[in-house]
């Protein structure tokens, strides 16, 4: 496996992950939660970024390892 095939899996779990946290914050009543799961989807989008930045540099780097 390729550094870009497992970054790019790397960057579709967090993104996963995120959307979870969104569904989450949208289906629970109790606002603690919903505030709590929008921090974390927040948190993860913002992460995402950087990985997805290192990804564009690593392309950059090493052609060889675009997806």
């Amino acid at each position: 496996m390729t550094v870009g095939t497992q970054m790019q899996q790397a960057i579709a779990g967090i993104q996963s992950a995120a959307a979870t946290m969104k569904t989450f914050s949208l289906e629970t009543q109790d606002q603690q939660a919903k505030n709590d799961f929008q921090q974390i989807a927040q948190q993860l989008d913002s992460q995402l970024e950087i990985l997805k930045g290192r990804q564009d540099y690593i392309q950059q780097q090493e052609p060889q390892y675009k997806c």
